[in-house]
């Protein structure tokens, strides 16, 4: 039985405003990264209420560059992480800036920033616990393999880019898939 990582609690002040669950719902992990600078900044995006429940936009897990795991949300309740997945999944979110701060600009659709290995090695270790807690989970995949949806781009409103890239080109998923017990979401 493998040992859980170190996490370091610090729950968003709404948490228990955030719908509760039964673990044995959550059978899919949900990879991301924050597309944001740093972990301080994550954080105030994650604060931000967005909801008439006086809730917002968070995943359960922040893994900072070197490799520090944040809970922001505990797993027997509903982050809003993907669209139409939250009730069944959990969040994980890796620093990274993604295409900040120009998101959907039409010239920015690349995410240049290298995951850290500490940061992988974290995720991995996480991943490779997280069974032990939530014996039904089965599936992970990226945000953007969930949330393919497009949108006008900032620049030049007849072009269209994708809303999430997440968690990226450079994300190394034959490395992480090699390591975990589950497998790849079937599309």
């Amino acid at each position: 039985m493998p040992l859980p990582p170190p996490i370091t609690a610090v729950p968003l002040p709404y948490e228990a405003l955030l719908t509760h669950r039964t673990l044995s719902d959550v059978d899919l992990v949900v990879i991301h990264c924050t597309e944001l600078p740093d972990l301080a900044t994550a954080r105030e995006y994650g604060e931000r209420v967005h909801y008439e429940a006086g809730t917002g936009n968070s995943g359960h897990y922040y893994i900072d560059r070197d490799g520090s795991i944040l809970q922001y949300v505990a797993l027997d309740r509903v982050a809003h992480h993907v669209r139409g997945i939250n009730p069944r999944s959990i969040g994980i979110e890796l620093v990274n800036r993604g295409r900040w701060p120009d998101w959907f600009d039409s010239r920015n659709q690349h995410m240049p920033e290298p995951y850290t290995e500490a940061q992988i090695a974290a995720l991995i270790r996480l991943l490779q616990w997280l069974p032990e807690t939530l014996p039904s989970l089965r599936w992970i995949a990226g945000h953007e393999q969930l949330d393919t949806a497009r949108m006008p781009a900032s620049d030049d409103a007849t072009l269209e880019v994708p809303r999430k890239l997440d968690p990226g080109p450079l994300f190394p998923w034959q490395d992480v898939l090699n390591a975990i017990p589950q497998q790849p979401l079937p599309l």
